[in-house]
């Protein structure tokens, strides 16, 4: 297919990935690849860990070296927002103007939600770029605090880790019965709650969080919680999910649904798809329609998208992956591969829960559709090979791993 220039909106992992792609597919017309952080496209998952603690120096998580960049040869536009699209007449408006796109790959992320009022006080954080994690290492690193994570998901387990490797009083606070519940079930949430108490942080679950009160100086002071319980705080995080960037592209003729939608290709429209934290597709593997968060699926699902933009739709593929992700807590590394459930069957198939050592499998209609591991890397690999071969519950249990 034929194009003479492709814009990619977001220049964050997906963007950059997928700017590459194009590259290896030997497009050599121009591609524009605009990103509203000031920074060359960096990494994202060492914020919470390497880069809070600060062990890492922002220069350690560059995507692409400098050279490697400059031989891309982009029209690279940095500190610039995409503020709207009009499919009918392809044309992108930005922060610094408007013009024609021939395609367009949008790769525009997400942002981190909030809680009411919370904008305004200083000492509270959210964690999403690197402006974010150095401002919050800032803090931290004034001397001993007390800090409240709100919110036990992924990003906020990691925080909580790295504050108290860091030897700082944390409270996480989780709405649900256990931290990640919804996602891995009961019993598998409450192995994560396990080593974060084993760790010294007071975790307070099945409540929300009322309010946030000052000191009277604008900085937070307190967090109330919806049962009455009053928590004394210097530092606030919070950690409760992202929304996809998607309000400049309302009224654009594209569909808008928690995210941008596109068919199973990653086409949204002709000439133009999505990627990375912003894109709900249906996934054929697990019969679902899916907007997945990870490091991984953003450079596969980048690449995907970039090489669906230079073919013809009789011979496009859909973009079928096996989502998985880790999380680095503690010394224990979390990995989960597939798509769960919290109603599946799970079977412990090595280690034991007891030990915070294990892999377990999930199954769902006889079939095996993903599997968790604790510092088991190799297995989650291989389970995740099975998953993608469509190995059955009964087997996946029985193999010789």
């Amino acid at each position: 297919m034929a194009r003479q220039s492709i814009h990619i909106v977001g220049a964050s992992l997906a963007g950059i990935r997928a700017a590459e792609a194009l590259r290896r597919r030997d497009f050599r017309g121009r591609i524009v690849l605009i990103g509203a952080e000031h920074q060359l496209p960096y990494d994202r998952p060492p914020l919470s860990k390497q880069v809070l603690a600060g062990n890492w120096d922002t220069d350690r998580i560059q995507l692409t070296k400098p050279e490697k960049l400059e031989e891309l040869d982009l029209d690279l536009r940095l500190g610039v927002s995409a503020t709207g699209f009009d499919l009918d007449s392809r044309t992108l408006s930005t922060s610094d103007g408007a013009e024609a796109v021939d395609g367009l790959l949008i790769a525009a992320g997400a942002r981190c939600r909030t809680l009411p009022g919370a904008e305004d006080l200083g000492g509270v954080h959210v964690l999403r770029d690197l402006d974010q994690a150095m401002a919050l290492r800032a803090e931290l690193d004034e001397g001993p605090k007390r800090v409240v994570v709100v919110g036990a998901g992924f990003i906020g387990a990691e925080v909580a880790a790295t504050c108290r490797e860091r030897e700082l009083a944390v409270t996480m606070i989780e709405a649900l019965p256990t931290p990640l519940g919804r996602v891995l079930g009961e019993q598998m949430g409450e192995v994560c709650a396990e080593v974060h108490r084993q760790h010294g942080v007071d975790l307070r679950t099945n409540v929300g969080v009322d309010r946030l009160e000052t000191g009277g100086d604008g900085r937070v002071a307190k967090v109330v919680l919806r049962d009455g319980a009053e928590i004394d705080a210097d530092i606030v995080v919070i950690g409760i999910g992202v929304t996809p960037n998607t309000e400049w592209l309302e009224g654009s003729g594209l569909t808008l649904d928690n995210g941008v939608v596109c068919d199973a290709t990653l086409l949204a429209a002709p000439g133009v798809t999505a990627a990375g934290d912003i894109t709900r597709w249906p996934n054929y593997r697990f019969d679902e329609v899916m907007r997945v968060e990870h490091w991984d699926n953003a450079i596969e699902q980048g690449i995907h998208a970039a090489e669906r933009l230079l073919t013809d739709d009789l011979d496009a593929q859909p973009f079928t992956p096996v989502p998985w992700f880790w999380s680095d807590q503690y010394d224990r590394k979390i990995q989960l591969a597939g798509r769960v459930r919290p109603d599946d069957d799970v079977e412990i198939v090595t280690g034991t829960l007891e030990e915070h050592r294990f892999a377990a499998l999930y199954g769902r209609e006889g079939k095996l559709v993903g599997v968790l591991g604790f510092n088991r890397p190799r297995h989650v690999m291989q389970y995740k090979t099975m998953i993608e071969n469509g190995t059955s519950f009964t087997d996946a249990i029985a193999a010789e791993v």
